[in-house]
Protein backbone atom coordinates (compact mmCIF):
# COMPACT_ATOMS: atom_id res chain seq x y z
CA UNK A 1 0.00 0.00 0.00
CA UNK A 2 1.09 3.36 -1.01
CA UNK A 3 0.54 6.83 0.24
CA UNK A 4 -2.29 8.24 2.40
CA UNK A 5 -5.53 6.20 2.95
CA UNK A 6 -4.10 3.34 0.56
CA UNK A 7 -3.62 5.03 -2.93
CA UNK A 8 -2.82 3.08 -5.88
CA UNK A 9 0.61 3.80 -7.23
CA UNK A 10 -0.08 4.41 -10.68
CA UNK A 11 -3.48 6.72 -9.24
CA UNK A 12 -2.96 9.36 -7.45
CA UNK A 13 -3.90 13.52 -6.99
CA UNK A 14 -7.64 12.44 -8.12
CA UNK A 15 -11.14 13.10 -6.52
CA UNK A 16 -11.05 9.53 -5.15
CA UNK A 17 -8.35 10.42 -3.12
CA UNK A 18 -8.82 13.65 -2.29
CA UNK A 19 -13.06 13.84 -1.88
CA UNK A 20 -14.24 10.52 -1.60
CA UNK A 21 -15.34 8.78 1.41
CA UNK A 22 -12.95 7.01 3.07
CA UNK A 23 -15.45 3.63 3.24
CA UNK A 24 -15.81 3.56 -0.41
CA UNK A 25 -12.86 4.26 -1.76
CA UNK A 26 -11.22 1.09 -2.24
CA UNK A 27 -14.48 0.03 -4.04
CA UNK A 28 -14.18 3.22 -6.32
CA UNK A 29 -10.81 2.16 -7.54
CA UNK A 30 -11.64 -1.29 -7.60
CA UNK A 31 -14.09 0.31 -10.16
CA UNK A 32 -11.46 2.51 -12.06
CA UNK A 33 -13.32 5.95 -10.90
CA UNK A 34 -9.75 7.44 -10.21
CA UNK A 35 -9.25 6.42 -13.43
CA UNK A 36 -12.02 7.73 -16.04
CA UNK A 37 -9.73 6.97 -19.20
CA UNK A 38 -11.05 4.15 -19.52
CA UNK A 39 -14.54 4.49 -19.56
CA UNK A 40 -14.02 7.22 -21.99
CA UNK A 41 -12.00 4.61 -24.54
CA UNK A 42 -15.17 2.22 -23.38
CA UNK A 43 -17.80 5.23 -24.33
CA UNK A 44 -15.92 6.66 -27.21
CA UNK A 45 -17.11 3.72 -30.06
CA UNK A 46 -20.04 3.84 -28.57
CA UNK A 47 -20.69 7.67 -29.30
CA UNK A 48 -19.03 7.16 -32.90
CA UNK A 49 -21.71 4.37 -33.59
CA UNK A 50 -24.62 6.40 -32.77
CA UNK A 51 -23.22 9.62 -34.56
CA UNK A 52 -22.45 7.52 -37.68
CA UNK A 53 -26.10 5.95 -37.50
CA UNK A 54 -27.15 9.37 -37.27
CA UNK A 55 -25.76 10.07 -40.54
CA UNK A 56 -27.08 7.18 -41.94
CA UNK A 57 -30.70 7.70 -40.92
CA UNK A 58 -30.30 11.46 -42.46
CA UNK A 59 -30.90 13.12 -38.73
CA UNK A 60 -29.44 15.98 -37.52
CA UNK A 61 -27.60 14.38 -34.63
CA UNK A 62 -27.39 11.18 -32.64
CA UNK A 63 -30.03 10.39 -30.38
CA UNK A 64 -28.74 12.43 -27.39
CA UNK A 65 -31.16 10.03 -25.03
CA UNK A 66 -28.80 7.14 -26.23
CA UNK A 67 -25.15 9.12 -25.56
CA UNK A 68 -26.52 9.12 -21.99
CA UNK A 69 -27.31 5.79 -21.66
CA UNK A 70 -24.51 5.02 -23.32
CA UNK A 71 -22.33 7.22 -21.01
CA UNK A 72 -24.13 5.79 -17.65
CA UNK A 73 -23.45 2.25 -19.08
CA UNK A 74 -19.88 2.44 -19.84
CA UNK A 75 -19.20 3.66 -16.67
CA UNK A 76 -20.69 1.22 -14.53
CA UNK A 77 -19.79 -1.94 -16.80
CA UNK A 78 -16.14 -0.95 -17.36
CA UNK A 79 -16.15 -0.63 -12.97
CA UNK A 80 -17.37 -4.15 -13.45
CA UNK A 81 -15.15 -5.61 -16.37
CA UNK A 82 -12.15 -3.91 -13.98
CA UNK A 83 -12.85 -5.46 -10.54
CA UNK A 84 -13.65 -9.20 -12.51
CA UNK A 85 -10.14 -8.37 -14.28
CA UNK A 86 -8.50 -7.53 -10.46
CA UNK A 87 -10.28 -10.83 -8.82
CA UNK A 88 -8.79 -12.74 -11.61
CA UNK A 89 -5.28 -10.96 -11.47
CA UNK A 90 -5.45 -10.38 -7.66
CA UNK A 91 -2.36 -13.23 -7.07
CA UNK A 92 -0.49 -11.30 -9.95
CA UNK A 93 -1.18 -7.99 -9.39
CA UNK A 94 0.76 -8.35 -5.82
CA UNK A 95 3.87 -9.26 -7.96
CA UNK A 96 3.65 -6.08 -9.98
CA UNK A 97 5.18 -2.82 -8.68
CA UNK A 98 2.54 -0.28 -10.44
CA UNK A 99 -0.58 -2.68 -9.50
CA UNK A 100 0.09 -4.09 -5.99
CA UNK A 101 -0.94 -1.25 -4.17
CA UNK A 102 -4.84 -2.04 -5.62
CA UNK A 103 -7.17 -3.07 -3.58
CA UNK A 104 -7.35 -5.91 -3.59
CA UNK A 105 -3.84 -7.47 -3.49
CA UNK A 106 -3.26 -4.75 -0.66
CA UNK A 107 -6.02 -6.30 1.40
CA UNK A 108 -8.36 -3.13 1.44
CA UNK A 109 -11.34 -5.92 0.16
CA UNK A 110 -11.75 -8.75 0.24
CA UNK A 111 -12.67 -10.93 -2.69
CA UNK A 112 -16.21 -11.96 -1.53
CA UNK A 113 -16.70 -8.00 -1.21
CA UNK A 114 -15.19 -7.47 -4.84
CA UNK A 115 -17.84 -10.19 -6.18
CA UNK A 116 -21.04 -8.39 -4.25
CA UNK A 117 -19.68 -4.83 -5.65
CA UNK A 118 -19.40 -6.38 -9.18
CA UNK A 119 -22.69 -8.24 -9.22
CA UNK A 120 -23.71 -4.40 -7.97
CA UNK A 121 -22.21 -2.61 -11.44
CA UNK A 122 -23.45 -5.14 -13.65
CA UNK A 123 -26.93 -4.85 -12.61
CA UNK A 124 -26.89 -1.32 -13.14
CA UNK A 125 -25.46 -1.74 -16.23
CA UNK A 126 -28.16 -4.08 -17.11
CA UNK A 127 -30.87 -1.71 -16.21
CA UNK A 128 -29.71 1.01 -18.48
CA UNK A 129 -29.31 -1.98 -21.25
CA UNK A 130 -32.75 -2.85 -21.03
CA UNK A 131 -33.74 0.51 -22.05
CA UNK A 132 -32.72 -0.16 -25.93
CA UNK A 133 -34.55 -2.35 -28.02
CA UNK A 134 -34.06 -5.98 -27.83
CA UNK A 135 -31.47 -6.32 -30.41
CA UNK A 136 -29.55 -4.17 -28.98
CA UNK A 137 -30.25 -5.71 -25.59
CA UNK A 138 -28.66 -8.94 -27.54
CA UNK A 139 -25.75 -7.61 -28.53
CA UNK A 140 -25.06 -6.60 -25.24
CA UNK A 141 -25.04 -9.40 -23.50
CA UNK A 142 -23.24 -11.42 -25.98
CA UNK A 143 -20.58 -8.92 -24.89
CA UNK A 144 -20.18 -10.42 -21.44
CA UNK A 145 -18.11 -13.67 -23.11
CA UNK A 146 -15.79 -11.84 -24.90
CA UNK A 147 -15.22 -9.95 -21.35
CA UNK A 148 -15.29 -12.98 -18.90
CA UNK A 149 -12.24 -14.24 -20.41
CA UNK A 150 -10.17 -11.53 -21.05
CA UNK A 151 -7.98 -11.13 -18.12
CA UNK A 152 -6.97 -14.93 -18.70
CA UNK A 153 -5.44 -14.38 -22.19
CA UNK A 154 -2.26 -12.18 -21.16
CA UNK A 155 -1.39 -15.80 -19.35
CA UNK A 156 -1.70 -17.96 -23.08
CA UNK A 157 -1.10 -15.13 -26.21
CA UNK A 158 1.06 -12.87 -27.09
CA UNK A 159 -2.15 -10.97 -28.52
CA UNK A 160 -4.28 -10.50 -25.34
CA UNK A 161 -5.00 -6.59 -26.70
CA UNK A 162 -7.16 -7.86 -29.59
CA UNK A 163 -9.47 -9.86 -27.17
CA UNK A 164 -9.52 -6.37 -25.19
CA UNK A 165 -9.94 -4.94 -28.44
CA UNK A 166 -13.14 -6.91 -29.30
CA UNK A 167 -14.20 -6.29 -25.81
CA UNK A 168 -13.66 -2.14 -25.49
CA UNK A 169 -15.11 -1.94 -29.14
CA UNK A 170 -18.27 -3.17 -28.93
CA UNK A 171 -19.72 -0.35 -28.74
CA UNK A 172 -19.45 0.46 -32.09
CA UNK A 173 -21.76 -2.07 -32.91
CA UNK A 174 -23.96 -1.39 -30.10
CA UNK A 175 -25.14 2.49 -30.82
CA UNK A 176 -26.02 1.10 -34.62
CA UNK A 177 -28.27 -1.47 -32.97
CA UNK A 178 -29.80 0.99 -30.43
CA UNK A 179 -30.83 3.15 -33.43
CA UNK A 180 -32.09 0.59 -36.28
CA UNK A 181 -32.39 -2.33 -34.18
CA UNK A 182 -30.32 -4.43 -36.84
CA UNK A 183 -26.43 -4.17 -37.67
CA UNK A 184 -25.49 -3.28 -41.06
CA UNK A 185 -21.99 -3.55 -42.54
CA UNK A 186 -20.71 0.00 -41.71
CA UNK A 187 -20.97 -1.06 -37.94
CA UNK A 188 -19.22 -4.26 -38.68
CA UNK A 189 -16.14 -2.29 -40.39
CA UNK A 190 -16.63 0.57 -37.55
CA UNK A 191 -15.91 -2.59 -35.29
CA UNK A 192 -13.15 -3.81 -37.06
CA UNK A 193 -11.71 -0.50 -37.47
CA UNK A 194 -12.19 0.14 -33.72
CA UNK A 195 -10.13 -2.74 -32.69
CA UNK A 196 -7.40 -1.81 -34.61
CA UNK A 197 -7.17 1.51 -32.67
CA UNK A 198 -7.27 -0.83 -29.39
CA UNK A 199 -4.63 -2.39 -30.28
CA UNK A 200 -2.78 0.10 -30.94
CA UNK A 201 -3.56 2.28 -27.93
CA UNK A 202 -3.17 -0.83 -25.50
CA UNK A 203 0.28 -1.59 -26.83
CA UNK A 204 1.16 1.67 -25.77
CA UNK A 205 -0.26 1.19 -22.33
CA UNK A 206 1.52 -2.21 -22.23
CA UNK A 207 4.95 -0.93 -22.27
CA UNK A 208 4.50 0.23 -18.46
CA UNK A 209 4.61 -3.23 -17.47
CA UNK A 210 6.92 -4.87 -19.95
CA UNK A 211 9.52 -5.62 -17.57
CA UNK A 212 7.37 -6.70 -14.77
CA UNK A 213 5.23 -8.78 -16.99
CA UNK A 214 8.92 -10.88 -18.50
CA UNK A 215 9.39 -11.71 -14.60
CA UNK A 216 6.20 -12.71 -13.84
CA UNK A 217 5.12 -14.57 -17.43
CA UNK A 218 2.50 -12.80 -18.50
CA UNK A 219 2.38 -11.89 -22.88
CA UNK A 220 1.36 -8.94 -24.68
CA UNK A 221 1.76 -7.14 -28.00
CA UNK A 222 4.42 -4.62 -26.01
CA UNK A 223 6.40 -7.75 -25.35
CA UNK A 224 6.34 -8.92 -28.90
CA UNK A 225 6.75 -5.99 -30.53
CA UNK A 226 9.29 -4.26 -28.24
CA UNK A 227 11.58 -2.49 -30.67
CA UNK A 228 9.66 -3.13 -33.93
CA UNK A 229 6.51 -0.70 -31.63
CA UNK A 230 6.78 2.08 -33.73
CA UNK A 231 5.96 0.31 -37.44
CA UNK A 232 3.49 -2.21 -36.04
CA UNK A 233 1.23 0.83 -34.15
CA UNK A 234 1.63 2.72 -37.40
CA UNK A 235 0.09 0.00 -39.08
CA UNK A 236 -2.68 -0.91 -36.63
CA UNK A 237 -3.54 2.70 -36.98
CA UNK A 238 -3.64 3.01 -40.48
CA UNK A 239 -5.99 0.08 -40.44
CA UNK A 240 -8.16 1.56 -38.03
CA UNK A 241 -8.11 5.06 -39.95
CA UNK A 242 -8.93 2.81 -43.26
CA UNK A 243 -11.80 0.41 -41.86
CA UNK A 244 -13.64 3.93 -39.93
CA UNK A 245 -12.90 5.37 -43.30
CA UNK A 246 -15.28 2.88 -45.07
CA UNK A 247 -17.90 2.49 -42.30
CA UNK A 248 -18.34 6.47 -42.98
CA UNK A 249 -18.34 6.12 -46.73
CA UNK A 250 -20.96 3.51 -46.11
CA UNK A 251 -23.16 5.26 -43.92
CA UNK A 252 -23.01 8.16 -46.86
CA UNK A 253 -20.67 10.82 -44.71
CA UNK A 254 -19.40 13.37 -45.94
CA UNK A 255 -16.73 16.68 -45.79
CA UNK A 256 -17.05 17.33 -42.11
CA UNK A 257 -16.86 13.67 -41.79
CA UNK A 258 -13.36 13.59 -43.75
CA UNK A 259 -12.32 16.38 -41.80
CA UNK A 260 -12.77 15.15 -38.52
CA UNK A 261 -11.10 11.55 -39.51
CA UNK A 262 -8.37 13.11 -40.75
CA UNK A 263 -7.50 14.43 -37.35
CA UNK A 264 -7.96 11.67 -35.62
CA UNK A 265 -5.63 10.00 -37.93
CA UNK A 266 -3.45 13.11 -37.70
CA UNK A 267 -3.39 12.12 -34.05
CA UNK A 268 -2.75 8.69 -33.75
CA UNK A 269 0.85 9.77 -36.16
CA UNK A 270 1.61 12.06 -33.82
CA UNK A 271 1.38 9.44 -30.60
CA UNK A 272 3.37 6.86 -33.59
CA UNK A 273 6.07 10.01 -33.95
CA UNK A 274 6.16 10.73 -30.17
CA UNK A 275 6.41 7.02 -28.11
CA UNK A 276 9.61 6.24 -26.42
CA UNK A 277 8.47 2.84 -25.08
CA UNK A 278 11.86 3.34 -22.64
CA UNK A 279 9.94 6.30 -20.92
CA UNK A 280 6.54 5.07 -19.04
CA UNK A 281 5.27 8.33 -17.78
CA UNK A 282 5.16 9.07 -21.32
CA UNK A 283 3.67 6.21 -22.42
CA UNK A 284 0.58 6.59 -19.97
CA UNK A 285 0.18 9.87 -21.50
CA UNK A 286 0.28 9.41 -24.83
CA UNK A 287 -2.18 6.40 -24.03
CA UNK A 288 -4.59 8.73 -21.88
CA UNK A 289 -4.34 11.28 -25.16
CA UNK A 290 -6.29 8.88 -27.07
CA UNK A 291 -9.43 10.00 -25.56
CA UNK A 292 -8.87 13.39 -27.48
CA UNK A 293 -8.48 11.50 -30.56
CA UNK A 294 -11.67 9.67 -30.48
CA UNK A 295 -13.54 12.83 -29.48
CA UNK A 296 -11.94 14.82 -32.29
CA UNK A 297 -13.71 11.63 -34.86
CA UNK A 298 -16.83 12.24 -32.74
CA UNK A 299 -17.39 16.00 -33.30
CA UNK A 300 -16.25 15.57 -37.00
CA UNK A 301 -19.14 12.56 -37.10
CA UNK A 302 -21.68 14.90 -35.39
CA UNK A 303 -20.66 18.11 -37.63
CA UNK A 304 -21.63 15.88 -40.64
CA UNK A 305 -24.47 14.80 -39.49
CA UNK A 306 -25.74 18.16 -38.50
CA UNK A 307 -24.20 19.55 -41.69
CA UNK A 308 -26.43 17.15 -44.25
CA UNK A 309 -29.37 17.23 -42.29
CA UNK A 310 -29.45 21.41 -42.59
CA UNK A 311 -28.83 20.73 -46.12
CA UNK A 312 -31.00 17.82 -47.01
CA UNK A 313 -34.22 20.31 -45.37
CA UNK A 314 -33.24 23.72 -46.02
CA UNK A 315 -35.65 24.01 -49.24
CA UNK A 316 -38.34 22.93 -47.43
Amino acid sequence: MTGAAGRVADSTGNWVDSHAPALIRPYLRLARADRPIGSWLLLLPCWWSAALAGVAAGAAGPNPWHLVLFAIGTVAMRGAGCTWNDIVDRDLDAKVERTRSRPLPSGQVSPAAAAAFLVLQALVGLAVLLQFNRFAVATGIASLAIVAIYPFMKRITWWPQIVLGLAFSWGALMGWAAAFGRLDWPALALYAGSIAWVIGYDTIYAHQDREDDALVGLKSTARLFGERTKPMLAAFFAVAVVLIGIAGLGAGAGAAFAIGLAGFAAHLAWQVRRLDIADPVLCLRLFKSNRDAGLILFAGIVLDAAVSYLALNSGR
